[in-house]
């Protein structure tokens, strides 16, 4: 596929506009799909970009909202055709989090809280391998292996040299301290998040044990933002057998006051690079 169409993109603004023009015509989810024979559930998730979408799909709904500008129906059937184009990750098959990877190969930022583990874009190879072997017991070598090849891969949005991916992550000090893989891995682990730290796309805080009670007490949240108007901010929280996607302004900005509170909890970044280097000074004894 060509490196400017990113099909989760496209079917998240092409479920944008089928909805806006759902909207215009004064109808219901419920009402389209009675007069397309379909379920409603599949219109909630053409809409908000979750399922592909063929071009049919697109002609049969700008039927029902009496669409007649040709143009919009052109426009709107090209980017289902593009929706159903493969990103990068497909070459490695079926990826659990594949709609994620699409949001994070098109954001201009992304806040994480991370309260167990060193996040994933922060990740080295070795830190990577220990942690899908332990949270994947039953999973194969093989299946394994695709799981850390593709978080490296995602990597390249942090390191690459036009636009990198504007980063901030606050760590809780668990994720420091919780050993991964063995203390030379972790100590490793430890210098590339302090060297990655020094980059001026990326910040890294710390939320030591002794804040006690915080706001992300709930756990891991991650909230994406795109330099599209036209793209809303997303929140993931990702899980064990389903991830979730809070795309509805005050669920956003409600994990957005979340992470305001926990950066303000946090060491700040120098203190925070201390603490990590004090940590990773331990596990060199």
């Amino acid at each position: 596929m060509a490196s400017n169409v990113n099909p989760t993109v496209r079917r998240r603004r092409l479920g944008q506009e089928l909805r806006r023009l759902r909207e215009l015509k004064g109808m219901t989810a419920e009402e389209v799909a009675e007069r397309l024979l379909v379920s409603q559930s599949k219109i909630s998730r053409l809409e908000n970009g979750r399922r592909s979408i063929s071009q049919r799909d697109v002609r049969d709904l700008c039927g029902v909202y009496e669409v007649e500008d040709q143009r919009i129906v052109e426009s709107l059937m090209q980017m289902a055709k593009d929706s159903r184009q493969q990103g990068w990750w497909h070459a490695f098959g079926d990826i659990p989090y594949s709609v994620y990877i699409g949001l994070e190969t098109d954001a201009e930022s992304l806040r994480v809280y991370e309260p167990q583990i060193i996040t994933g874009l922060l990740q080295t190879r070795a830190y990577a391998e220990a942690i899908v072997q332990g949270g994947s017991p039953e999973s194969s070598d093989q299946e394994n292996d695709k799981r850390v090849e593709v978080r490296l891969r995602r990597q390249g949005r942090i390191t690459a040299d036009k636009d990198p991916l504007r980063l901030w992550v606050v760590l809780d000090e668990a994720s420091l301290r919780r050993v991964v893989g063995s203390g030379q891995v972790m100590r490793e682990q430890l210098e590339h998040v302090m060297e990655l730290s020094q980059l001026p796309h990326i910040t890294v805080q710390v939320l030591p044990f002794e804040v006690g009670a915080h706001s992300g007490i709930n756990g891991q949240y991650s909230i994406l933002e795109f330099a599209d108007a036209a793209d809303s901010s997303v929140v993931y929280i990702e899980g064990v057998t389903s991830d979730l996607y809070l795309e509805k302004p005050h669920d956003v900005q409600k994990y957005t006051v979340m992470y305001e509170h926990l950066r303000a909890q946090s060491l700040n970044v120098e203190q925070s690079r201390q603490l990590v280097e004090r940590v990773a000074k331990e596990y060199a004894r």
